[in-house]
């Protein structure tokens, strides 16, 4: 199968689908060189994901696709759907379940500028949210942080304290118990993020759902991994020796430029 990310965030899903299907062979890949998706407009990722797609699913014809972003997912799921034949799943918050979780009635969502002012976010809190107070916050340099974690190097933990001094600040904020971490990158900070909140929330995010999810699609299915499992990056630069050591951890043992 398949995992797209905008970076290396999509290693938090990874690592539930490893836990129920520890036999799937598995391409990451990462689109370090669109990054971040967070900032762009809605057409740049819709036409930048769709092509993308479109092109490594005609080279490596995996039996299925995890767009492993919220962001993508939130503004490109329906058109990769349109074009490709093959079974699409994507990553949206989880909203319903942090409805289900909050005691105060109060929920915080962390995501991308784009994520956050998306129509898809409004359905879901109106389906899943109505009789709940939900906070939205775009959090992008969260996003840098989670990739310079990963890559061992030092990263900036005031940015995940003004996300969190933030969300608190808005009217009602002051009684969040949950946390959407409606970024794939953020649980990779989800220590940083409880010290920033305190110990009293919980934060929701939604890699396991994808994962059942996935194992569902492709229940009764054999599998039979005759490569290793491999990293594809779009960037240039150093980036593969930067990321190797860490992408080896997640069980990524080929690393090469797409």
């Amino acid at each position: 199968m398949l995992l797209f990310d905008s970076g290396v965030g999509g290693l938090t899903v990874l690592d539930e689908v490893r836990k129920l299907l520890p036999d799937a062979p598995i391409i990451y890949a990462s689109d370090n060189a669109g990054l971040p998706y967070g900032s762009k407009t809605e057409a740049q990722v819709a036409a930048r994901v769709s092509g993308l797609l479109g092109r490594m699913t005609e080279r490596y014809h995996p039996r299925l696709v995890c767009i492993a972003c919220n962001t993508a997912s939130t503004i490109a799921l329906g058109m990769v759907r349109e074009v490709l034949e093959v079974p699409i799943v994507g990553t949206v918050p989880a909203i319903k379940p942090a409805a289900a979780m909050t005691k105060t009635g109060v929920i915080g969502l962390l995501g991308t500028e784009a994520t956050i002012r998306q129509a898809y976010v409004d359905r879901l809190e109106h389906e899943f949210a109505a009789d709940k107070l939900l906070l939205r916050y775009g959090a992008p340099s969260l996003v840098e942080a989670a990739e310079a974690k990963l890559r061992g190097e030092p990263f900036d933990c005031a940015a995940i304290t003004e996300a969190a001094e933030a969300l608190r600040a808005m009217p009602g904020g002051d009684r969040i118990d949950t946390v959407v971490l409606a970024c794939t990158h953020f649980p990779l900070l989800h220590e940083e993020l409880s010290r920033a909140f305190g110990p009293e929330v919980t934060f929701v995010h939604g890699a396991q759902g994808i994962a059942r999810q996935i194992a569902r699609l492709t229940a009764g299915q054999e599998w039979s991994r005759q490569v290793l499992d491999r990293a594809l990056f779009t960037g240039r630069g150093n980036v593969l020796e930067a990321y190797r050591a860490m992408l080896a951890r997640y069980g990524l043992l080929g690393v090469e430029r797409f």
